[in-house]
Parts: structure tokens; C-alpha cells; sequence
């Protein structure tokens, strides 16, 4: 079994039986894994009927001419209103960006929305409205029933256009095929 500690910047990748429809073939990047309980955010389900720039609308937020238009996505079933940006450590939140691991970082305050309202902020980002939540002992569970691969992250995966592929990708990242996982013959 993993250590409690080392799930943070890890990605969580869906055995192709999943039983709960939120999460079939999700990729989840871990944030945070302790004794308290796990939170995550789902990174290949965007939100095209979302537009950033409506979005920033919405929240009053001033764009600038050189607004960075960056996908929304469903980060999870938990809290859907509020949002997660998952991004580079290039920018930092003072006191509110969770360093992550591996150069990442996690801000839930609207002063990274503003930054690339304004055009900057991080170099790569991805905006998650809601996220994934675990209670204490319900993740490891989880993996002790095959939910779950745990693999490890890369910024193509993270931050990379390709949502659809981003599956196969993160599977790729452990050596594996969807293929090998399958558990009876023409199921997928």
C-alpha cells in the first residue's frame, strides 16, 4: 500500500470497470492526501459550453486585451461553483497557492483569475469548477479495490489540449495500454 504522504502530485487514473459514471475514465491530479482525507481535481472533462471570458464577466473581473483564454473543466462533483486553478509555479498566491509537488501549484483565490485576465499569471494553468474529496480511509479504499491506478504526472497530461486522449496518455506514463486492462474480452 502507498505511504499516506506520497499521493500529492500523483495522478489518479480509472480502472475501465469504474462503477460511478462521475468518474469513468477520469484522470484526477492529486493536491492534497492526508490522514485527514484526499482532494483532487478531474483533468479531461471540459466545460466547452463555459467560456472563460464569460466567465470573468460574471465575476466582475476586468479583462485586458491580452487575456489568456484558458478551458474550463469539471474538477469534480464537490463545491461546483467554486473554482481551482491547477498551475505552473511561475505565479504564487501569497498565502493561498498550495505548492503541490513537481513545479505545481493549486490556487483557489479570484487574484490568479485577475493575473490572466490581465494576461499573465502561471505559464500553464487549468481552471476546475468544483473537485474530488475523500473522507479519511475512503481513497486508500479505493485503491484496495482497483478503483484506481495511481500514476505519475506531466505537464502534457496536466495542461495539454488533448482532453480525450489524456486517458490513454497518463496510462502511457506507467507503460501500459488500455488493452492490458481490460478485465473481459471486448469490454473496454
Amino acid at each position: 500500500m502507498h505511504r499516506m504522504d506520497n499521493l500529492n502530485g500523483k495522478l489518479l487514473i480509472a480502472m475501465p470497470d469504474m462503477g460511478d459514471p462521475r468518474f469513468a475514465g477520469a484522470v484526477i491530479y492529486i493536491c492534497a492526501h492526508s490522514d485527514e482525507g484526499s482532494m483532487g481535481l478531474i483533468l479531461n472533462r471540459p466545460r466547452p459550453e463555459i467560456a472563460f471570458d464569460k466567465l470573468l464577466t460574471q465575476m466582475n473581473i476586468p479583462r485586458s486585451p491580452a487575456c489568456r483564454d484558458i478551458r474550463v473543466h469539471v474538477g469534480g462533483p464537490v463545491e461546483r461553483a467554486r473554482g481551482f486553478v491547477l498551475h505552473s509555479l511561475d505565479y504564487t498566491s501569497a498565502n493561498s497557492t498550495l505548492e503541490v509537488a513537481d513545479n505545481i501549484g493549486m490556487t483557489a483565490t479570484q487574484d490568479v483569475l485577475e493575473a490572466l485576465a490581465q494576461g499573465g499569471g502561471p505559464a500553464d494553468s487549468l481552471l476546475a469548477l468544483g473537485y474530488t474529496g475523500w473522507g479519511p480511509g475512503q481513497l486508500e479504499s479505493e485503491l484496495a479495490a482497483n478503483g484506481w491506478l495511481i500514476g505519475p504526472s506531466e505537464a502534457h497530461v496536466l495542461f495539454g489540449d488533448d482532453h480525450a486522449g489524456k486517458w490513454t496518455a497518463a496510462l502511457a506514463l506507467l507503460g501500459v495500454t488500455p488493452q492490458a486492462l481490460s478485465l473481459t474480452g471486448g469490454r473496454a
